[in-house]
């Protein structure tokens, strides 16, 4: 970066825990998502499309087929609740924060009915599917659409589970993407250029869950189709010194698979399992996350991992293996652009917040009276409807008003750098520490809050004396 430029919002990396990028001596990818970014919204209308012909062909009603994509409706980490068909989103304790039933948006009192409480279990991972990856986003629209035609969704839950895996088992979704690949996947020259530099300061490996043949034409395309004529060819796997696919995240960073080398030539998996040493250029199937780390001979707190899936990659990387994380949030472009147009819309519910604060602050458990704060309390629920609809119909996948998702606070918890692409690594140095910002706690926001309002009042009588 030339010295004088600031970088913009959308060249960020934003943190969570402080981390050395000089630290780092190994990074890992994803591909899904991550290294592949399929483009919003044609290749979820594609899945979509499948998911909804497939279902039609099983025998649903063929009126569903009048209905089509639209991206406007669908966010990440929306809970689905099998029992009712109802999309709920909640935070990260099961406190509902919205719900729809189909494409209608259900109010307080019709929440109640469903919902005693507008609490959730979340624990009840039979009856509530968090939809938390950017492949579940037609999922969670045919879950609308469906709600939508039928009176009650909860026998055709499990069925749609069904299809959602044979679209995913029969490869049908990456063959139809891998036949239009200017189309689904985005394109970005910037990718070699990070690998190669990463590469120079540290090791670097690939481990996804898709098969060696799509990862081969993924791969091929993102990296291979840059090199000028009359150069020679470069494959995409010298920009890895280590590749692993078919690794069933999460299981991987568990106890993992039997790992086998796959054979480059066929895409078959060679017999046995492989117990050797590393070999440059050998592609891996299995395994699990400690095998990596034997192989590259590197610990865990010595690879950052860099991946979208906030379960899959992040949370149990994290969790069981102690690696540094990096997640992957394509929507935090949007989520920027809101947010600087429709901050002043945050600053007056924190200002709502102060002022209810202010009403009792006078008061004690021998006070009678009770303020009538009526009008605060709707003026607060227009502006949080207002700052959700700027995001979308679902709101933003991070808050509901001054109120943090279920998916914003495991972000938060688990995530320790996280930005929109990871080609934004490109705009610091690998010495660059990342500073975590110092976070309040509550008692000290109270303090600093209260310090703010008594100031305001001053100027505010200062301004009336002059």
């Amino acid at each position: 970066m030339k010295p004088g430029l600031k970088r913009g919002f959308d060249q960020k990396v934003f943190v969570n825990r402080s981390l050395t990028l000089e630290n780092i001596k190994c990074y890992g990818f994803d591909m899904d998502y991550t290294l592949a970014v399929y483009k919003s919204p044609d290749y979820e209308s594609l899945g979509f499309e499948l998911i909804r012909d497939r279902m039609v062909s099983i025998g649903y009603p063929h009126e569903l087929l009048r209905y089509t994509y639209d991206p406007s409706f669908p966010t990440r980490g929306l809970v689905i609740d099998t029992t009712y068909g109802n999309l709920l989103k909640v935070d990260s304790n099961g406190n509902i924060l919205v719900c729809s039933h189909g494409f209608c948006f259900l109010k307080g009192e019709d929440i109640h009915k469903y919902y005693p409480n507008k609490f959730i279990q979340r624990d009840d991972t039979d009856r509530f599917y968090i939809l938390n990856t950017l492949f579940n986003l037609s999922e969670t629209y045919i879950y609308a659409c469906l709600a939508d035609f039928f009176t009650k969704c909860t026998r055709y839950t499990n069925l749609l589970k069904d299809t959602m895996d044979f679209i995913h088992d029969t490869g049908t979704l990456k063959e139809r993407t891998i036949k239009n690949l200017e189309k689904y996947v985005k394109k970005d020259p910037n990718i070699r250029v990070l690998l190669s530099r990463i590469k120079e300061v540290a090791k670097v490996f690939l481990a996804t869950n898709s098969d060696y043949g799509y990862t081969e034409a993924i791969m091929k395309y993102l990296l291979e189709d840059y090199i000028k004529t009359g150069n020679p060819k470069q494959s995409w796997r010298s920009f890895f010194d280590l590749v692993v696919v078919d690794t069933r995240k999460p299981l991987f960073f568990a106890e993992g698979t039997v790992l086998r080398q796959v054979d480059t030539n066929t895409g078959k998996l060679r017999i046995g399992t492989y117990t050797g040493d590393l070999q440059h250029g050998t592609v891996y199937s299995g395994g699990s996350s400690d095998i990596v780390c034997d192989l590259l001979d590197v610990k865990g707190k010595d690879i950052l991992y860099v991946g979208d899936h906030i379960f899959g990659d992040i949370l149990k990387s994290k969790k069981r293996q102690g690696w540094k994380t990096f997640l992957v949030v394509p929507e935090l472009s949007k989520e920027l652009q809101v947010w600087e147009e429709k901050k002043n819309l945050f600053e007056e519910l924190k200002r709502l917040d102060v002022f209810l604060a202010e009403f009792y602050k006078h008061m004690d458990s021998g006070s009678r009276e009770c303020p009538d704060i009526r009008d605060i309390q709707t003026r607060m629920k227009v502006l949080t409807y207002r700052m959700d609809m700027s995001y979308g119909q679902m709101g933003s996948l991070l808050r509901s008003g001054s109120r943090q998702t279920l998916f914003a606070s495991q972000l938060i918890r688990y995530a320790d750098l996280y930005s929109s692409s990871f080609i934004n690594l490109l705009h610091y140095p690998f010495n660059y520490l990342f500073m975590a910002p110092p976070v309040l706690m509550p008692h000290e926001l109270a303090a600093q809050n209260s310090a703010d309002f008594a100031s305001s009042e001053l100027s505010a009588v200062t301004k009336t004396e002059d």
